[in-house]
């Protein structure tokens, strides 16, 4: 498995660094350390981009010394540039697994959102990403698994069902129930007619958990506490299970699609990852070919959040 650890020198970023260090990792796994060095405003002062090359060069010497100390096998580079369209493209290019990145949260209007790096990150990725939050204890941890039945799901579980986890990690699945009324149908809905699409969303639901569920236990793992939650939206459910349960990572597949020049998650696991109180994994399930560079045009155009605040 190769792990992008996207870098710098914040407090968000060492507690990415710390988690990365303290997780267990596929035998052989291999950790590239990045820091960016940001040149924009900056083309005409060659001796401060130097100075920024330095405090990344020594961000990344560290980093690595960290994880050299926890075993893991660890490749670094210093890179200049937008740090959102780098990251993204070196992503593409080295074949990463998972891009591992701090929060870096910043406070507006509505609340803790993510900050400009990390959500591009989370957006436009070619692979699976990691927001770390909260450092979380190298012993048992209860990972929050969010299901819909679909391919995407299945391949979010075989991610974790294939991750070497501490003995006692305790694997919730959760199943939100969807009621799916056809578009052109009017307003209103015979009993009856409700009442069977209810039954038919349960039952996917339930055989989402229970997918889900055989896949972990086929790999020797105990799902613990598995359920399908009856009707409600999705992002606030798994929001509010991760919340009560106090889980210490969600893992949720993505729903991406390319539109004429984006690749954007479905909003369910975006919103996940913008709001959740918990470190939040988003598992892709093909990298996507091209250069990131057709992205990072987009990107100053994305900064409105597209999920309404759960």
């Amino acid at each position: 498995m190769k792990i992008l650890l996207a870098v710098d020198s914040s407090t968000a970023s060492d507690t990415a660094v710390r988690e990365v260090a303290a997780r267990p990792w596929p035998q052989g796994s291999t950790v590239l350390v990045l820091s960016v060095a940001e040149s924009a405003h900056i083309s005409d002062a060659p001796e401060l981009l130097e100075t920024l090359q330095n405090a990344a060069r020594q961000v990344v010497d560290h980093t690595a010394a960290v994880l050299r100390h926890s075993g893991l096998l660890v490749e670094t580079m210093v890179l200049t540039g937008d740090p959102r369209g780098v990251i993204i493209d070196l992503a593409a290019t080295v074949d990463v697994d998972l891009i591992a990145i701090g929060s870096h949260e910043v406070r507006g209007l509505t609340g803790v959102l993510l900050g400009s790096v990390a959500k591009a990150v989370t957006r436009f990725a070619p692979c699976s990403v990691e927001i770390v939050r909260a450092q979380i204890s190298p012993m048992a941890r209860r990972i929050l698994l969010a299901t819909d039945g679909s391919e995407s799901s299945e391949i979010a579980a075989r991610s974790v069902a294939a991750r070497p986890w501490p003995v006692g990690t305790e694997i919730r699945v959760l199943s939100v129930v969807e009621l799916s009324i056809p578009i052109l149908t009017g307003p209103y809905f015979e009993t009856k007619a409700m009442e069977e699409l209810r039954g038919k969303a349960m039952k996917h639901a339930e055989e989402a958990v229970m997918s889900a569920e055989q896949i972990l236990f086929d790999a020797g793992l105990q799902a613990s506490g598995t359920e399908a939650v009856p009707s409600a939206t999705p992002k606030e459910l798994i929001l509010q299970q991760a919340n009560e349960w106090g889980a210490d990572l969600i893992v949720v597949g993505s729903h991406g699609r390319r539109g004429l020049s984006r690749f954007l998650l479905g909003s369910v696991s975006e919103a996940v990852a913008l709001y959740a109180a918990c470190s939040v994994e988003i598992i892709r399930q093909t990298k996507v070919s091209n250069s990131a560079q057709e992205w990072v045009g987009d990107l100053s155009r994305f900064d409105p959040d597209p999920c309404a605040t759960p």
